[in-house]
Order: structure tokens, then sequence, then C-alpha cells
């Protein structure tokens, strides 16, 4: 039984995020489109930066979820426009990023940045490092707790 785009974008959506496990592709916003072709499918994503590691590892993941579901001719896309955002995360994965230790990003809009510490919930944080685990993450420390911990950069 052939499935459809709504059917494989359901399949996908449930990849973990290969640098941050506890949230999916499709949370994170990096899942934008699927299509059928007359063979098989697209699958269109969007890198978190250029040059994202994880990328490949979800590629891969891609096409080994749509082989086992008998989908053989799989084209993935990566797209650079819009560029991503972390407008894209949903209030879910951002609250996942807090239960894991994860201060996540503020919205885009926000002018002053007041980065609240996942785990006291304290504002009275200081950035330690522009980068932390990841590139597209920060590290901060917390001066109540005094806890290290990342914060995912909005951009």
């Amino acid at each position: 039984m052939p499935l459809s785009k709504e059917n494989i974008f359901d399949l996908l959506s449930g990849i973990p995020d290969p640098e941050i496990p506890v949230i999916t592709i499709q949370e994170l916003g990096v899942l934008r489109k699927v299509e059928l072709t007359s063979d098989g499918c697209e699958v269109t994503i969007t890198p978190t930066y250029t040059g994202c590691p994880a990328m490949q590892m979800i590629e891969d993941q891609i096409r080994e979820i749509l082989r086992d579901n008998g989908i053989l001719n799989v084209s993935v896309k990566m797209t650079y426009s819009p560029a991503w955002t972390t407008d894209w995360l949903s209030a879910e994965a951002k609250d996942k990023l807090r239960k894991y230790g994860i201060a996540p990003p503020l919205s885009s809009m926000d002018t002053v940045a007041f980065i609240q510490c996942p785990h006291c919930s304290s504002f009275n944080t200081e950035i330690i490092s522009d980068f932390g685990s990841t590139s597209c993450k920060g590290l901060y420390r917390c001066n109540d707790c005094k806890e290290a911990f990342d914060y995912f950069k909005t951009h």
C-alpha cells in the first residue's frame, strides 16, 4: 500500500535530533516538506546553520526509515532559504529543552536577553563562552545555583 505524503511526514517526524535527542527534527523545524514523486519521494530539510554536522545523520535516518517502509527512491533536498530560525521550534520542543537542562532560545523578536537557568529558573545568569557543547549553543552559568548550562542561541 503506497504511503501518502502526510503519512511519510508523520513517519519522519519522530526522528530525534542527533545532538539533542529529546526533541525531534519536526519539533526543531528542520523537517520542512515531503513531496511524492513518480517513483518515490523528495524530503526537504533545513539545517539549523550552514555546516551543521548533524545533517548527514538526519539524512541517513530519513533514508533508512523510508527504505524500511518500502520507499527506495528518496531524494533529500537541503534548503537554506528561508534560513532556519529558532522561531521554528515548537513550544513543546522548548519545554523539552528546558527539562533536558538546556535553556531554550528566546524569540527572535526579543531585544533584551535574560537567559533563565533551566535548573532553578533564576535569571541571575552569565555567559561563560559564546560556544557550548555545539556551535548552536552558548555556555552559561547560574549565579544562584552555580550550575553551568547550555543556552540554545536565538537565530
